[in-house]
Order: structure tokens, then C-alpha cells, then sequence
């Protein structure tokens, strides 16, 4: 399998002159990790993590080093410690140089990429411009989806990830940035987080429409944006009461 197969299209992304307090809300209202930074056109200019905001000056995190080691880092580290602790802005805080992967990279390489450099996400890019998102998140979806079954990749399978995209794009009430189907054999499996239930059963109806499909697994979660509450679907709920 490749990151085609598996990224997340719809990203959501922020601008670098945008507020720290912007992107902290955008990462908790998604339930994501990271934010891709992108210019007018798209480009990609670093990324942005709940690591970055571990050390910060309003939380009095910030770190507190012996005047010795102070002197041994030298003013330009520390000058550039306090411009990631101190500054209000995306592009003080964000990472610049970003490890990106492409859409025909094979899962294998991302793997080992993730391991090697101990991060949780790629962003896709095509011609340095962003077309996806690739996280561990993804990997585990599609290892659900082929976990029992012998390995038959098939083009309809794409096909029909395309097709299922092309018509959520299309549709002005569809949560498009947190929707990630996983298909195999013609089998579509729903995954991500809705803010209506009634997305639930459009998003169903939606994967079933398509061509080439021949079932629809159900793994929405259900986020009330008012109380919090997170609710599963049917048979996803009937297994966690089960185990």
C-alpha cells in the first residue's frame, strides 16, 4: 500500500502569521496533533504540534537552566529559546524544516521514517504543495482494514476512495477535513469524527452510492461540540460493551 491509499485529503491547515491561540484551539476543536502551515497558494512552510506549546512562558513552563549552562549554549540558542516560549505569532513557534513524503510512497518507507525520526505525521506534498496528510492515526486504520484478511490490492479500491472524496467535496454540509475511509475489496470502513449525528447515516449512504461498493463499516465517532460527549456507532459501541 502507498500514502494514497491511506492519507487524509481534506486538511486542516493555518497560516504562519496567524495567533498561537488560533492554532491551539484548531488543534483541540479537531482532536489533532499537528497543523501544516501553508502560504496563499498553498506551499508548505513548516508545521505545528501540541509539542511546541509544551514550553511556554504563560504556563511557566518555559526552561530554567543553571547560569553555567546558560554560558555554554551561547545568547544565539537561548535568544532562539525565547522566541519559541515567548512569541504570539504561528511562525515562532512552528517547526520550518518539515519531513514530508509523497503520495506514491510506499506505508514501509513512512514507517521507517516515523521510527527514525520520532514523529507522528507526514504531510504529502506535490510540487511543495500540500495534498494530504499521512499520521500514525491513518496506519492503524488501514492495518484494521486489512488486519484479517490476505493481501489483494485492487485499483477499484482506489477508485472508489477518489469517488467517495470527489462527492464529499461536493456536498456543502459534509465535515470534510475529519472523514478518512479506509477501503479494501470493496469494503468501505468510515473513520473520523462528526459534530452531528446525522452525518452518520448521510456519510453511510454516501460510501454506498458509489461504485464497485459492495459494504460499509461504520467506525464514526460522534463528538457533541456543546457537552463533549462522545458517541460511537452501533456495532463499534456493542464491541467496547463486549470487551
Amino acid at each position: 500500500m502507498k500514502v494514497a491509499d491511506v492519507m487524509t485529503r481534506q486538511v486542516v491547515t493555518i497560516d504562519k502569521d496567524a495567533p498561537i491561540g488560533t492554532a491551539a484551539r484548531l488543534l483541540l476543536e479537531h482532536r489533532i496533533s499537528g497543523l501544516p502551515v501553508v502560504d496563499g497558494a498553498g506551499n508548505l512552510e513548516g508545521i505545528i504540534t501540541e509539542g511546541d506549546f509544551l514550553r511556554r512562558a504563560e504556563t511557566g513552563t518555559q526552561r530554567r537552566r543553571p547560569r553555567w549552562l546558560e554560558f555554554l549554549l551561547g545568547p544565539g540558542r537561548l535568544a532562539q529559546e525565547y522566541v519559541h516560549t515567548h512569541g504570539r505569532r504561528v511562525a515562532d513557534v512552528m517547526t520550518r524544516r518539515v519531513h514530508t513524503v509523497a503520495e506514491d510512497t510506499p506505508l514501509e518507507v513512512v514507517v521507517r521514517r516515523m521510527e527514525k525520526h520520532r514523529i507522528k505525521r507526514f504531510p504529502v506534498v506535490q510540487d511543495g504543495k500540500l495534498v494530504g496528510i499521512v499520521s500514525r492515526a491513518n496506519l492503524l486504520r488501514a492495518l484494521a482494514a486489512v488486519a484479517q484478511e490476505v493481501p489483494n490490492s485492487d485499483e477499484n479500491d482506489s477508485r472508489i476512495r477518489d469517488a467517495f472524496f470527489t462527492e464529499l467535496e461536493r456536498q456543502p454540509w459534509a465535515p470534510r477535513t475529519s472523514i478518512n475511509p479506509v477501503v479494501r475489496n470493496g469494503v468501505v470502513e468510515l473513520w473520523g469524527n462528526i459534530f452531528d449525528e446525522r452525518e452518520r447515516e448521510a456519510l453511510c449512504v454516501m460510501a454506498r452510492n458509489l461504485c464497485g461498493v459492495k459494504d460499509v463499516q461504520d467506525h464514526l465517532v460522534w463528538i457533541d461540540p456543546t457537552s463533549g460527549f462522545i458517541g460511537l456507532s452501533a456495532e463499534d459501541e456493542k464491541k467496547r460493551t463486549a470487551g
